[in-house]
Formats: structure tokens, sequence, C-alpha cells
């Protein structure tokens, strides 16, 4: 049995290394985010210092928080087999939920995922020892251990739950705190540099670049630092009681520092948000990502704690009291999990779309709103729009002026592709650093990852980031993000309630067999994502990326022009393979293939609503005449676009139902007439993407004659439409109502489909022609 539970440990370390890796894509956003959005440096370099901070601060750390040994339950009162079942839970439970987050881009915070598995994990295993299932505690123990002359044992004994009312307690905290401050802030800073900072940082290059060094060295020592290996409780005590004068020196010392460099053409803000960076990579490493290792190592000392003393009692009844200690850690497993988290965020592709979340959202430019509206946030824009006409209207008019003329986004100066300057960046990260280090030095409960996450959001709200065109898409996205951090603690705690019954009751073999789907599941879940990433045309993306980053009228026009280009003929076949698949499908009674067909044009929906935002950004940037004389056509494409999918949607949905249904066959003779119309339409189509796919509007003929075949086409289908009614009138029974319904409804709709085709030629020729 010793072997069996030294297999599980292994196998939990191995479990331990997929979870620091989905851990590392997860929070890469927390201190990759500002950098990024500011390109203060190639990705490269960025990768270098983050991988540097991400291993000084695993290795320096003095080893785990000790929230995964005793932060939740009281180990005494837990054996050995349920230690393990707890902590095989909790690694399983948030592999999969942290990589699901990764998936949708979504940022959350690390330590409540895990907080709340453990506390789901241990409710469950509670409640079965509470109701006698298995391995109870004898009186003898109770006895023994004294608890009050308790006689039996309680939830108030078994389980700390102040801890994870802290959590949530912090969450909120957080949340209002960050947002505020990042807002008052980066207000204050804009109001003394302008968006135009270059010309106004001479005078204040020492004393900002002195206040933002020493914000982020205290915040290294106090929170990136303070668990170090070196840091014993004498030094810790002579920070404490020399706070103040190594404050002092340090501003004085960097403001010095800082200007001298300024003087000498040093781009002093490139170099505090590199400083920043490295500092919460180390943070974020010693203290938040360190927590997933927390959970095989509490397991691996309580297996030595039971060979060394509990054999002789066995698994069931040996209690972990071991565990009540903090934890020592060996360095060499520490570089281990230091090498890990490198490799990881050096290779994952998540982290880079986690990233791409938060730095659309504080985005200074208009970019691709991966967020709908809501009501809520409909609301929330509505009243903020209200307080700020009221504000406009108590404050004196010039003092109105004035801010305006701080805040004149004409001169925002934005390195190459920058989502916003490095004066922000550099906001967000000393903000952040102050507030967590006030946090944790006051032992408040802040959570890092809030934190970094809504003081960006409330300095791009400052910098007018969030105008009326997309303020309800931001809002809509940040209480995503918001409501995420939240749900995350939800599904931990249920997930890993279920996940602790079934190993509690299934032994050994649910034991190993959820471990397996763990790995499964991500390993297939990591291979999907790449997949839908090469499937995502990158070669498109790039192309708009340069349209965004060009600042060429003439250009852009181009560049939007060939986009348009490639998506409409992608379209038009994309609606033809359908349209083949979905007859093929009614004809052969397919519900399978049916099913997956309407699933696909959902999707394509979304793909194609997500594009045209784009190319309508896009419009926008390009010469105020050509987009006038372009948007009635550019519309007009969106819509027929749109209109196709809607068309195919409408003749899915009631072929699906019917069967499903298993309703009556199509007649032979209305597949004998469907096969040809199937077949010209789809010839129409594949003559009109090449026209698209192949249009020049210098060479270029009219696409008159396209439209002329498909006005031919629609009569065809009338004389159809026609024979039909006149079949359905020789039925004498109205059994076949349901079949000739389903029939008359796809030839009115593939009368549509050519309807769309003919006004989006003659939209797409009038759209290329605009000069």
């Amino acid at each position: 049995m010793e072997y069996f539970f030294i297999g599980v440990i292994v196998f939990l370390f191995v479990l331990a290394i997929f979870d620091l890796s989905v851990g590392v894509s997860n929070d890469a956003v927390n201190f990759l985010n500002s950098a990024v959005g500011s390109k203060s440096a190639s990705l490269k370099v960025l990768m270098i210092i983050t991988s540097i901070g991400v291993f000084a601060g695993c290795v320096l750390s003095n080893g785990m928080m000790d929230i995964a040994r005793h932060g939740i339950f009281q180990p005494q009162f837990f054996s050995f087999r349920e230690l393990l079942c707890i902590m095989i839970t909790v690694t399983v439970t948030d592999v999969v939920l942290l990589d699901a987050f990764n998936n949708k881009g979504m940022p959350t915070s690390t330590t409540v995922s895990v907080v709340f598995e453990l506390l789901g994990g241990t409710v469950a295993i509670s409640m079965l020892k509470m109701i006698g299932a298995r391995g109870t505690i004898s009186v003898d123990q109770l006895n023994s251990m004294a608890i009050d002359g308790a006689t039996n044992v309680g939830y108030a004994e078994l389980i700390n739950t102040d801890k994870a009312l802290t959590v949530v307690l912090g969450i909120f905290v957080s949340i209002g705190i960050a947002f505020i401050f990042g807002m008052l802030i980066q207000w204050i800073t804009r109001l003394l540099f302008t968006f135009n900072y270059k010309r106004n940082l001479k005078y204040f290059a020492g004393v900002f670049g002195g206040v933002a060094v020493t914000a982020i060295l205290y915040f290294l020592i106090i929170k990136g630092l303070k668990d170090a290996a070196f840091m014993t409780k004498d030094i810790k005590v002579w920070i404490n009681e020399n706070t103040g004068m190594l404050v002092l020196y340090t501003f004085l010392a960097s403001s010095v520092i800082m200007q001298i460099l300024h003087w000498c053409k040093v781009n002093v803000l490139k170099i505090i948000v590199l400083l920043g960076t490295l500092s919460l990579a180390m943070a974020f490493a010693g203290n938040d990502l360190v927590n997933f290792v927390g959970v095989p190592f509490a397991a691996l000392d309580g297996l030595k704690d039971y060979l060394a003393n509990g054999t002789p009692v066995g698994a069931e009844n040996y209690m972990m009291s071991s565990l009540a200690s903090s934890a020592k850690t060996n360095t060499l497993f520490l570089v281990g999990a230091g090498l890990v988290m490198v490799i990881a965020l050096t290779t994952s592709k998540k982290a880079h779309n986690v990233v791409k979340t938060s730095v659309n959202l504080s985005s200074q430019n208009e970019t691709d709103q991966s967020f709908g509206s809501s009501a809520i946030s409909r609301r929330l824009v509505q009243m903020g729009n209200q307080f700020s006409a009221w504000l406009e209207k108590v404050t004196p008019v010039k003092v109105q002026r004035w801010i305006e003329s701080r805040f004149d986004k004409d001169e925002l100066i934005l390195e190459n592709g920058a989502a916003f300057d490095q004066l922000r960046a550099a906001v967000n990260l000393v903000t952040s650093a102050m507030l967590i280090a006030l946090g944790t030095s006051f032992k408040l409960p802040l959570s890092t990852t809030f934190v970094t996450f809504t003081v960006a959001m409330g300095a791009s709200l400052v910098d007018r980031a969030w105008d009326r065109e997309s303020a309800v898409f931001r809002v809509t996205g940040m209480m995503s993000v918001m409501g995420g951090w939240l749900l995350t603690a939800v599904i931990a705690f249920v997930a890993a309630f279920l996940i602790a019954n079934v190993m509690y009751f299934g032994g050994v073999v649910a034991m190993i067999a959820m471990a397996s789907l763990a790995l499964f599941i991500v390993i297939k879940s990591n291979l999907k994502f790449s997949k839908d990433k090469k499937k995502a045309k990158e070669s498109q993306q790039d192309e708009f990326s340069a349209i965004m980053d060009s600042n060429d009228e003439a250009e852009i026009w181009s560049l939007l022009k060939s986009h348009v280009q490639k998506n409409m003929a992608h379209h038009i076949g994309y609606v033809s393979n359908t349209y083949a698949s979905l007859i093929d499908g009614i004809i052969k009674e397919n519900p399978k293939t049916l099913k997956r067909l309407q699933t696909s044009i959902k999707e394509e929906s979304v793909s194609l609503k997500s594009i045209r935002r784009k190319e309508h950004l896009a419009l926008k940037r390009t010469d105020p005449l050509i987009s006038l004389q372009a948007s009635t056509w550019f519309y007009l494409t969106v819509n027929n676009s749109s209109q196709m999918l809607y068309g195919l949607k409408r003749i899915v949905e009631p072929c699906r139902e019917h069967v499903e249904n298993n309703f009556n066959s199509l007649p032979k003779e209305c597949v004998a007439e469907l096969r040809p119309i199937e077949q010209n339409l789809l010839s129409l189509m594949k003559v009109s993407e090449d026209y698209i796919s192949t249009y020049n509007p210098e060479t270029s003929d009219s696409p008159a004659y396209i439209i002329r075949e498909l006005s031919t086409y629609k009569q065809d289908i009338s004389k159809a439409m026609e024979n039909n009614m006149i079949r359905f009138r020789g039925e004498k029974t109205s059994s076949n109502l349901n079949v000739y319904m389903m029939y008359q409804t796809i030839l009115q709709e593939s009368q549509q489909l050519a309807d769309s085709m003919k006004h989006l030629l003659r939209a797409y020729a009038k759209l290329s022609s605009v000069k």
C-alpha cells in the first residue's frame, strides 16, 4: 500500500505541473498587461524579463502559502487517506477550471480557485465524517486532543471558514479600492503631464521616476520578497523599524538617478514599466503561482509523516497533525517549479489570449470589442453620462476649459501599435504596486489579480478611452471578467465538492480515473486551441492589425478593400458549401448533419459579426469623404451577408425538426425538382465567389450579367413553388402537409438567398469602386 501512496503523490506532482502551466497562462495578464499594451519593449524582451522575475520569485520564496496545509481545514482531524482525497480533488478541479478560463481568454484569480477548491473538498469530506460514512474519529482520539472538552467533531473544528470569508470580502474590497485609486491617480497624473507627456516630463522626470521606483521597490520588498529565504526575522524587524528612512533614501536616490537618465535621453517611463513588470512577476510567482505546488507538497509532507509514524494504524486512522506547522520546502523543488513556470510562460499561446482581453478593454484606440452589450452595462453607462452632464453644469467654465486642455487626445503619443501610452502603463504598475504593498503591510485582503486588472480599467476610463461608441462594450467586458472571478469561487466549490465525493466512495479507481480525465481534458483542450488558432485566418488578422496600425488614410482604405474582398469571397464560399450539405442532409434525412450545420451557422454568424465590427472600425479611420461615400454600400454588403446566413438558418431549423420527428420523407418528384434548383444556385454562387475574389475596379466588368442570371433563377423557383402548391392541392389527405410546408420553406429561402446574392454583388461593386 505504501508504494501505491507514493505513486499517487508522483501522479499528483504530474498534475501540479499541468496546473502550474495553466496558472501561469492565466496570471500572465497581471504582469504583462501594461508592458504589452504600451509596447514598452518587444515581446521577446518582455518574456526574458518576466521569466527572470517568475523564476527568481519562485526560487527566493521560502515555500508555499500554508493555505494548502492548514489554511482551510484543520489537519489534525483528517486522516492521511482523507488528505490525499482532498489534495487530488483540488488539483484535478484547478487544472480543468483554469484551463477553461484560459480558453475563453478570461483572467481569473488563482488564489480564489485554490481556496474554494480546498473549501469544497473539505466540506465534502467533513460531511462524510459527520454522518459517519467512513474514517470517523474515535472518542479516544478526541479526548487525547482535548478540544475544548468536545466529545464529537463539528464544522467549527473541521473547517476554517474565516479564511474563505476573508477571500470573498477581499474580492469586493479589491475591486472598489483599485478602481477608485486607478482613476484618481491617473487623473492627477494626466493633469500634470497631459497626453503630450514628453513635453512636461522634462520638469518632473526625476520626481515622477523617484515616486514610481520607490513604490515598486517597496512593493517588491513587502510583497515579493517577504517570504524569501534570506529574509530572516531580524531583517524583517529591521525593515519594519526603518521603513520611513528606507523609503526616503530610496526616493531621493532614485529621483536623482532618473533625472540624470532623462538628461541623457533615456526613456525613464520605459525603465519604470520594465522594472514594474519584473517586480510584479516576482511577486506573483512567489505568492500566487506557488499556490499550485503547495497542494502536492502538502501531500508529500503528509506521506513522509505517515511512512515514518502512521503505518501501524493505517492510512484511514492516522491523523495529519504534522501539517499544522508551516512548510519548509527544498530549494531544488522550488527551482523545478520555477523552470516549469518559465517554460509555460514562454510557450503558452493561451497566455497571449488572456493578455489580449485585458489590453483590448483598456485600449486608448477603438478595437474589436470581444463583448456585446447587456442591460446592466447600458444602464451603468447611462448613469455615467448623466453624472458627467451634472458635473459639467456645476463646474465653472474656466475650470472645464483648463481640464479639457490637459486631456486633449489629439496630442496622444503612442508607440507603433500600442494600445495606450507609456505614462498610463507606468501609472498602472505603480498604483497596483502601491495598493498591493499597502494592503499586505496592513494585512488587508487585497487580491493581486483584482487590483492589477481594475486599476487598468479605472485608468483607461479617466483617459477617456471609453467613449460613447465603446463604453457599453467595455463595461460589459469588465463586468464579465469580474463576474468570472465570482463564478470561479462557485464553480470551484461545487466541482470540488462533487469530485471529492466521487473519489471518496470510488476509492483508488475513482482517484486514478478523475486524474486521468483531467489530463485528457487539458491535452485535448490545448490541441483544439492550437487547431482553432490555425483556423482563425491569421493572415486576415495581420491585415486588420496593419489597418489599425497605419495612419495613412489612403493605405487604410486600400487595405480595408482587400480585407472586405477576402472575407466576402470566403463568406459566399461558406454559404455555398453549407447550402449543398444542407440539401443533401434533408434529402438523405440525416439529423446529425443538420444538427452540425445548425451549430456551424451560429458560429459563422458570430464570426461574421466580429469581422464586420472590425471593418466598421477601419472604415471610420479612412478619409471622411471616402467613409461617407462607402458607408451605404458597406452596410448593404453587411446586411445581405447576414441575410444569407439567416436564410440558411430558416431552412435548417424546420428541416431538422421535421427529420428528427421522423415525418414523411421528401417526395421523389420534389427531390427530382430540388436537385437542379440546388445545382443552379451553387453554380451561381461559384460564379459570384470568383467574381468577388478576382474583382478589380479598373478592369472588372459590372456584375450585371450575374444579376440577370440570378433574376432568372428566382423565376424558376417561383414556378417550382407553384408546382408544389398544385401537388399539395391534389393530395386527398393532409398527411403530407408537413413535408410540403417544409419543401415550400426550402424554395422560398433559396429564392431569398439568390435575391440577397444579387444585392450583395451590386453593393460590393459600388463599394470597391469608391476612390
